[in-house]
């Protein structure tokens, strides 16, 4: 078949490869409905780390099995499946605690820019749906694969709940979903830092009451004043830098707290400096597992509609322009189409 390959910053190319196979027997491969391009997966195509050897791309992933391996019990072949980007096994005491991001046996997911792909620790993983969705929910369903599930932990590690007043940093994708989640984890007022027009828009759609438009000690400085001095309860961080950072723990009140989901680059803390902000700082990878079940059944039953920040389709073979559209920020979130 052929799929997404990165081969160097820059340099993704739709290249021929070796079929998915059942390697164990956890495993199952499954059919790509539609995949999609990740923010996260802009730092390699940025230059951030080192290339040993090529990367088959894809993380977010929604489709129908096609095989299982021999142990696999909970799905089976012609059911329609969402996953998570982290491969669990749904059973060790860190998945039972809640965290099934942590995982013990722990992998996360590659290949899924491409038409099958193979699912590690299916029977921990995947969550089969009733019925087949319909072309149109596919979209909503991939959504929840990560960065809805990634916005909704970052709102719920910064501790959004009835009556919150909540700011989320980042306007890309799982932005404009922790906008969503805080919504319906309860927050009161809910402050979106964007500056593009299309992304405030969808903001607001989503829940937001405020735009902050102004960034650094000229943005705390506003949303400051938008809460009387006081900041905010729940800081949703979903970049991952230290402009963001800085900004999201600067717009935190005395005892409220941040939740930081954008995979950190070089951000860096003092401790006294934490000691005496009196600010809780909580993230990691999201663990989308233990959300899948409620967020697909909002998404089928028509309560939200999170696979509105796809704002570029194309079909899989164009997968390089998607990269360097969302690259170029022409694009919040690329669809690619099987």
């Amino acid at each position: 078949m052929k799929a997404t390959v990165m081969h160097g910053p820059g340099d993704v190319r739709f290249d021929t490869v070796d079929d998915p196979s059942i390697l164990k027997p956890t495993d199952a491969i499954i059919q790509l409905s539609a995949t999609c391009i990740c923010g996260s997966d802009l730092w390699p195509y940025r230059g951030h780390g080192d290339f040993t050897q090529p990367m088959h791309m894809g993380h977010e992933y929604c489709g129908v099995v096609v095989e299982v391996g021999a142990d696999v019990k909970t799905v089976k072949p012609g059911q329609f499946v969402v996953g998570s980007f982290v491969l669990s096994d749904n059973s060790c005491p860190h998945c039972q605690f809640g965290f099934p991001s942590s995982c013990e046996q722990r992998e996360f997911m590659t290949g899924a820019q491409a038409p099958f792909a193979r699912v590690p620790l299916a029977d921990g993983t995947l969550v089969a749906t009733q019925d087949m969705p319909t072309p149109e929910q596919i979209p909503h369903m991939l959504a929840v694969s990560d960065v809805l599930g990634t916005g909704y932990y970052a709102a719920e590690a910064a501790g959004v709940k009835a009556g919150s007043t909540a700011v989320v940093v980042g306007d890309g994708a799982v932005g404009l979903m922790g906008v969503l989640s805080a919504k319906l984890q309860g927050a009161e007022r809910i402050i979106a830092m964007s500056r593009h027009k299309p992304r405030q828009q969808l903001a607001l759609e989503y829940g937001a009451t405020d735009i902050v438009e102004t960034r650094g000690e000229e943005g705390i400085a506003e949303v400051l004043e938008l809460t009387n001095g006081v900041g905010a309860d729940a800081v949703l961080e979903c970049v991952g830098l230290q402009d963001s950072m800085d900004q999201a723990l600067g717009v935190c009140r005395p005892g409220g707290a941040v939740g930081f989901v954008g995979v950190p680059h070089e951000v860096t803390f003092t401790g006294e400096g934490l000691f005496f902000a009196q600010k809780r700082l909580f993230g990691g990878p999201a663990p989308v597992r233990r959300y899948l079940p409620d967020l697909m059944d909002k998404v089928l039953a028509g309560d939200i509609a999170p696979g509105k920040v796809f704002d570029l389709e194309l079909p899989l073979e164009q997968v390089a322009e998607g990269y360097k559209a969302m690259d170029e920020r022409r694009a919040i979130k690329t669809l690619l189409r099987v």
